[in-house]
């Protein structure tokens, strides 16, 4: 039977990897592991920008976690980390980059990472994989060792298709050469993780903001707090908006230009967040056709993103610490969803002691809490001696920004950028025709319980039908058909060219580029739309932007709402088409 920590463990956000370091060598010293380990990622790492939490490690042993049922095991003594990486995909990859360097560098370390999708290494090497994988099967197969990629495979002698970590690092240990995956794979993997550590600074965004001096002295002192305000500002409700319109901490008076650097996602989420100030704050933006004006504008979010985090940390009168952590209050309703509170009362000893186990779990493994930055934020603050006129008078000789062209690419960009990831075209002559009739072909193919089966094909290459079942009671009565009569016309047929004809009518439905998605940022109302902006927000979190595993916006909010609504019409159009899809008269 499971328990309590069962489902401390499974309640998490969808947005994390996790990993596991593990050592070949059975009288290591783990604190020492852990020490130089944390050096060599430090060093690896440096000037670059998470976006949540970082690359941290804890030393976890076997007693720390016990199984929870017979049928689960003991993990070995091991090093463990998990980090979030919100809206910014590239975080991930840097992990893998960083254990598979740490193996290279670690004699007898082996890595296990996975995250929401399980071995999302081998998502990525999908056309590579041996014939035998399947993600059932590939659970706990999948390792790091010595920089490369091992996929244990199953034996062939009996059935061990539920392997245990102890047994995979065992087959690691005396057969490297078997474990190891093929070229093909280790290729896909190093294509991914290509670059590392030069490309940390080709991630990176400098741009001018016009901020109060207080966020200018955080980020010259800290520059890394530009991601926690960032995300703070772009995931921010209408309390938070309440908050910015005091500006208790960083008021609008003290403001100086200043360059900032963040990572490409963190500028392309800040830019296209719609916000309109509240002048009755004392913030007071140049016409937007001024040179100045964007400056201004991210001055403006970012002073609001460093107010909200300062306005979430712990009062002063000691109270507990998560009470303003939302990350803590949507942990505890997942609990609540899973049943970990078993419907007891609120208040009652047994809640209690629930609970209390609840926050302990959460402070020592989430890793990522917004008040405990926030603190942070502010503790730094009241250490700083912040000279307004000095930073005045730097800001008259910064460097231009950044230009910032790639957040744009053109139809041919988009073209190179697919054939370098997924590779050319077979033939590049197709059309949409071609398309249609492969899909037609696929229509007629049978479908099983492991999807379509694909037909066998003759001598000459033509494939053949599948033999269907011999029909029961074929000489049965006419009595016996007329009776059956009703249940035929209750059969659904299916016009397989007119469903043809909707598909082809969907690709060659063009959505028209369109100007009239502007939005004015004029309006009055700003501080209600504002709000009403952030409860829709908060039903459908990530729904901003569209934005690609590099790490840059594709398309804002206003013009993907309205494609969709066109695609819309494309699929009204496709029902019409089906409509042989109907009931046999």
């Amino acid at each position: 039977m499971a328990t309590v920590r069962d489902v401390l463990e499974n309640v998490r956000e969808d947005d994390f990897i996790e990993y596991f370091l593990f050592s070949l060598d059975p009288a290591v010293d783990f604190q020492e592991l852990l020490a130089k380990v944390s050096e060599l990622a430090e060093q690896q790492s440096q000037g670059y920008i998470w976006q949540k939490d970082d690359f941290k490690l804890i030393h976890r042993n076997a007693s720390d976690f016990p199984p929870i049922n017979d049928n689960q095991e003991n993990l070995p003594p091991h090093l463990y980390g998990v980090t979030h990486y919100g809206e910014n995909i590239e975080d991930e990859w840097f992990v893998v980059y960083l254990l598979i360097y740490l193996t290279k560098n670690v004699p007898g370390l082996v890595a296990r990472v996975v995250d929401s999708d399980g071995e999302f290494i081998l998502i990525e090497a999908a056309d590579h994989l041996p014939s035998w994988a399947n993600p059932d099967i590939c659970e706990k197969r999948v390792y790091i060792f010595r920089g490369d990629v091992h996929v244990v495979p199953p034996s062939k002698d009996k059935d061990d298709s539920n392997i245990t970590v102890a047994e995979a690092l065992g087959k690691i240990r005396t057969s490297s050469q078997t474990t190891r995956a093929s070229d093909s794979i280790q290729v896909s993997i190093d294509r991914r993780v290509k670059g590392y550590p030069d490309k940390i600074q080709e991630l990176i965004h400098q741009t001018n903001a016009f901020v109060p001096a207080g966020v200018a002295a955080l980020l010259r002192a800290k520059p890394s707090l530009i991601a926690p305000a960032v995300v703070a500002f772009c995931h921010r409700d209408p309390i938070d908006v309440r908050a910015c319109r005091a500006m208790r901490y960083f008021p609008p008076e003290t403001r100086v230009m200043c360059q900032v650097k963040m990572t490409r996602c963190l500028y392309a989420m800040l830019l296209h967040h719609k916000y309109q100030p509240d002048r009755r704050t004392g913030w007071h933006l140049p016409p937007q056709n001024s040179p100045d004006y964007t400056a201004h504008l991210i001055g403006v979010k970012l002073a609001c993103g460093f107010e909200i985090l300062v306005s979430q940390c712990k009062s002063k009168d000691g109270a507990d610490d998560l009470e303003n952590d939302k990350g803590w209050h949507r942990y505890r309703q997942s609990l609540l969803d899973k049943g970990y509170f078993k419907d007891l009362l609120e208040g009652c000893k047994e809640h209690q002691r629930l609970e209390k186990d609840a926050k302990e779990y959460y402070r020592n493994h989430a890793m990522y809490s917004q008040p405990t930055t926030g603190q942070a934020v502010l503790d730094l603050l009241n250490s700083l001696e912040v000279d307004v006129e000095g930073m005045r008078r730097d800001g008259g000789s910064l460097p231009p920004p950044d230009d910032d062209s790639w957040m744009e690419i053109t139809s041919d960009e988009l073209d190179k950028i697919l054939t370098e990831r997924y590779g050319s075209r077979p033939n590049p002559n197709s059309s949409v025709n071609d398309i249609s009739a492969h899909l037609q072909t696929f229509l007629n193919h049978v479908s099983g319980l492991d999807g379509v089966e694909h037909p066998k094909l003759n001598k000459d290459g033509v494939p053949l039908r599948p033999k269907r079942g011999v029909k029961k009671n074929k000489n049965a009565d006419t009595s016996t058909s007329n009776a059956t009569c009703d249940d035929d016309n209750n059969r659904i047929s299916m016009d397989q060219e007119a469903f043809s004809c909707g598909v082809n009518n969907i690709l060659d439905f063009s959505v028209p580029e369109d100007s009239w998605d502007l939005e004015s940022e004029e309006s009055g109302m700003s501080s209600y739309e504002d709000e009403i902006e952030m409860d829709l927000s908060r039903k459908k979190s990530g729904s901003w932007a569209i934005i690609m595993n590099f790490g840059f916006e594709v398309s804002p909010i206003g013009k993907a709402c309205r494609r969709t609504a066109l695609a819309s019409v494309a699929h009204i159009q496709l029902i019409h088409a089906t409509a042989g899809m109907s009931r046999q008269q």
